[in-house]
């Protein structure tokens, strides 16, 4: 499972003037969002090879930085992962129909698996689209 320490990746110290109870709190939803979609993904894949995270909290310098990265991610106001996946075995589960309802009891939205090699984003605000499963 993933803890908040690895959804921070050690910018909670280096960003610290940048991280706010709104961020905190977030991503301790998010945490526990993911890490719900996880316990699912793996019952239904015991064979699955475990996930990490790929990015977590992004401070906005970070967002900045970070190749393709949307202006105003949902990383940076600690609302998003990107849970790896190089085998695209969780992407590939959440988009049959028990991963799209795993998703819609959770409350999580997920960019388009296409848009995403190697890793799965989820997020738990809607994207303007509101679509379950978007486009960035």
């Amino acid at each position: 499972m993933i803890t908040i320490e690895q959804f921070w990746m050690k910018r909670d110290k280096a960003y610290a003037s940048d991280l706010t109870d709104e961020i905190r709190e977030n991503a301790k939803v998010m945490v526990e969002r993911a890490n719900e979609l996880l316990e699912l993904f793996y019952k239904a894949n015991p064979n699955a090879t475990k996930r990490g995270v790929n990015s977590g909290w992004r401070p906005p310098s970070v967002n900045q930085k970070t190749k393709d990265a949307a202006p105003k991610s949902n990383h940076m106001m600690g609302r998003a992962i990107d849970i790896s996946d190089q085998d695209g075995a969780l992407d590939k589960w959440l988009m049959t129909v028990d991963g799209q309802n795993a998703l819609e009891m959770i409350g999580l939205w997920m960019e388009h698996p296409s848009a995403t090699p190697g890793w799965a984003h989820v997020q738990i605000v809607p994207p303007r689209s509101g679509r379950r499963v978007f486009y960035p």
